[in-house]
């Protein structure tokens, strides 16, 4: 039974991007790009990948990885996490998520440290840049405690507000006021986990559509460090792109 475990939810089907963890880039799957940068980035944490449906398994196991069937009706990459780790035993569960293939050595432990502390559940976040992205409801905001090293306040919305500026704002504003955009990479600890997926949806949640706001509305804290290492999240075609480019220019 390890202390650790990375445990990456792979769902086959997409609605921006339909199968895109099998969609090839430089011939070789979004998945398993995924899977050689952890083990290369976190070779001491065991790895295993819980997916929905046999074609991400024999891709994954094909490679030489671990592969854990779960349930098709999981609702979310959580639930899937859950189930997995009911097989896999382990203390704590970090989620790296199964499109970000540039997650890094330093936000692996910097979770892994997190949830070792007093709280049940850790997170990261990176500074914004533009104001472009900062209005963007697909990048998630995220307001942090300076004192305590909590997150506050999950949201699709730009926050914190600029009243003084009727909301309008501009790059330079951004930069200077630290506003922070959420990284979807969790730890949990295993008992807290398991507790989650039990809980029901939060109000808050189901209007933010953001599930990590079910443990701030039930009285959990959450853990969160800043990062600044690169990430380019694979959400739509033009972000495979994006990443293709990257490897190019390395």
């Amino acid at each position: 039974m390890p202390a650790f475990a990375i445990i990456v939810p792979c769902r086959l089907e997409s609605t921006r991007f339909p199968r895109k963890l099998l969609h090839l880039i430089k011939g070789k799957p979004l998945v398993l790009w995924v899977a050689e940068r952890i083990t290369e980035q976190a070779p001491d944490l065991p790895l295993w990948f819980a997916v929905d449906h046999e074609l991400l398994a024999e891709c994954i196991e094909g490679a030489g990885f671990r592969a854990i069937m779960t349930d098709a009706k999981h609702p979310s990459g959580t639930d899937r996490i859950a189930q997995a780790n009911r097989r896999v035993r382990a203390s704590y569960v970090i989620n790296v998520q199964a499109d970000e293939p540039l997650v890094s050595n330093n936000q692996i432990h910097a979770l892994a440290k997190m949830i070792q502390g007093d709280c049940p559940m850790a997170t990261l976040c990176t500074e914004f840049r533009r104001a472009e992205d900062f209005f963007n409801p697909n990048q998630v905001k995220v307001v942090v405690s300076p004192r305590t090293g909590r997150a506050l306040y999950f949201s699709r919305s730009p926050i914190p507000y600029a009243r003084d500026l009727g909301g309008k704002v501009d790059d330079a504003w951004v930069a200077a006021n630290h506003c922070h955009r959420h990284l979807g990479l969790y730890a949990y600890k295993a008992d807290f986990l398991e507790k989650f997926v039990g809980m029901p949806p939060g109000r808050l949640e189901q209007i933010e559509k953001l599930e990590q706001l079910r443990a701030l509305e039930a009285g959990h804290p959450i853990a969160i460090d800043l990062t600044a290492d690169p990430t380019i999240g694979v959400d739509t075609p033009e972000d495979a792109a994006r990443f293709e480019q990257a490897l190019e220019a390395k």
